[in-house]
């Protein structure tokens, strides 16, 4: 017999982005931990910033939960193996509920999971109802309750909660005079925020929340599925150096899980402190960041860059993904118009601009598979290198992010998910990999 599993399990999304979702997902979190009861927290959609505050404030490791990225199966068992052993789990949404190809509706939908309303009622009192309502009704959707931000008194959040017509109020959270700080591509990063254990406290003991209404709310009852097979270990015996500091800290741990379960052992280091490529390693793995923010302390690392230029002379495979590609660029012109040489492995020059440049999932061709992912950056690079294969992008099908070889390096803007094909992900780390469908061929060009 199938084995099932029960707990309260919650989709926490809302109109549209900034309504506080991932505020009130933190407070939320943070306030049922403070009641004993153990928390896991999933992210819906690409990101790597809203798990790092949403871990902090649960104190587990916050994963994903996509569809398209993760997968529908790889999905159903991490939530079940989070109902197993916690008490809540909590799912933070992406945009608004029903944006996005799968939106987080169309996850809430594939799991039967209750939908917990974030509205933002800072310039709204009864239309809270209308609103409520109309996001239910449109899929339909199970809406399990709301949570209303920014409210400005007791009287205005008795309003919102006559509005509701029967759905209930769970929380309230008033207008915050602190609130968590952003930058160009989200929230700033939770190690960043001296204060950000005092700064989540505060807005648990902030947030106004109906025990009894709470207590009320349905378990999510979901079926358990079968153990899936173990990854081929790809990387066996290898040992891969991984980036990782304040430049270099964009990596989901679902990748490095996925590494060591290919078989590799990994070594991390900090380019930021100036360490080189650890001695001896058979690949190393350069992910996303903030190189912009750090281009000064990254252009004087004088060790760091001879370091990766001679594992690059002596032919280790390298993949560097957005910000690890954007250090590894002859120079980097930041936010305030000054240009930085950075390690100069790959030919030519990135620039920040204001603009966004790029975003949205994507899918990347190797002869082993096809790796998921997405991109989001503010920056663009300008090179003479011709692209060995270009991404895809979902739903549309349409070119995306150009991936470059040269050499043993292998770069692009595009961020992958490396359990969504782990034979595809191991490929990155060895000699010869071969991008692009159908190509039939190495390419071991510089």
């Amino acid at each position: 017999m199938q084995k099932r599993v029960e707990a309260r399990v919650l989709l926490v999304s809302a109109a549209s982005s900034g309504a506080g979702k991932t505020t009130i997902t933190a407070a939320l979190a943070r306030t049922l931990r403070n009641q004993g009861l153990r928390v896991r927290l999933f992210k819906t959609g690409p990101d790597f910033l809203d798990p790092m505050l949403l871990e902090r404030a649960s104190g587990a490791l916050v994963e994903s939960l996509d569809i398209w990225m993760v997968g529908l199966e790889a999905c159903r068992a991490q939530l079940a193996q989070a109902m197993i052993e916690c008490d809540v789990v909590l799912i933070e949404g992406v945009m608004g509920l029903y944006d996005g190809t799968p939106s987080s509706f169309d996850l809430a939908r594939a799991f039967g999971v209750p939908v917990l309303l974030v509205i933002d009622a800072g310039a709204m009192a009864q239309t809270a109802g209308a609103l409520v309502h109309g996001l239910r009704d449109y899929g339909p959707v199970e809406v399990a309750g709301v949570i209303a931000n920014r409210v400005g008194s007791k009287h205005h959040a008795d309003m919102v909660a006559a509005s509701l017509r029967g759905v209930p109020l769970l929380a309230t959270l008033a207008k915050q005079a602190k609130s968590l700080p952003e930058r160009h591509l989200g929230l700033v990063m939770a190690a960043e925020v001296p204060d950000i254990d005092a700064l989540l406290d505060h807005l648990a003991q902030q947030l106004v929340f109906d025990a009894t209404a709470w207590a009320r709310l349905p378990l999510l009852r979901l079926d358990v599925p079968a153990p899936v097979e173990a990854i081929a270990p790809g990387l066996a015996g290898m040992t891969i150096g991984v980036a990782r500091d304040a430049a270099f800290a964009f990596l989901y741990p679902a990748n490095l899980a996925c590494l060591r379960a290919l078989g590799a052992q990994l070594h991390f280091f900090s380019p930021l402190n100036n360490e080189p490529v650890p001695a001896h390693v058979d690949a190393v793995y350069l992910p996303g960041g903030y190189p912009e923010l750090h281009a000064q302390t990254l252009s004087e690392a004088a060790i760091w860059h001879a370091s990766i230029r001679q594992a690059h002379a002596d032919h280790v495979p390298i993949w560097a993904e957005c910000g690890g590609m954007m250090a590894l660029a002859e120079t980097l012109l930041d936010q305030t118009g000054r240009t930085w040489p950075m390690a100069g492995v790959l030919p030519g020059a990135v620039m920040m601009q204001a603009r966004l440049a790029g975003l949205g999932p994507q899918a990347m061709t190797l002869a082993e598979g096809v790796l998921r992912g997405h991109t989001f950056h503010y920056s663009k690079l300008e090179t003479a290198l011709t692209p060995a294969c270009v991404t895809l992008k979902n739903p549309s099908r349409l070119a995306g992010e150009a991936v470059y070889r040269h050499g043993s390096l292998m770069a692009s803007y595009f961020h992958a998910y490396f359990p969504s094909c782990p034979q595809a992900a191991a490929a990155l780390f060895l000699q010869g990999a071969r991008v692009g469908a159908g190509t039939g061929t190495s390419l071991t060009s510089g």
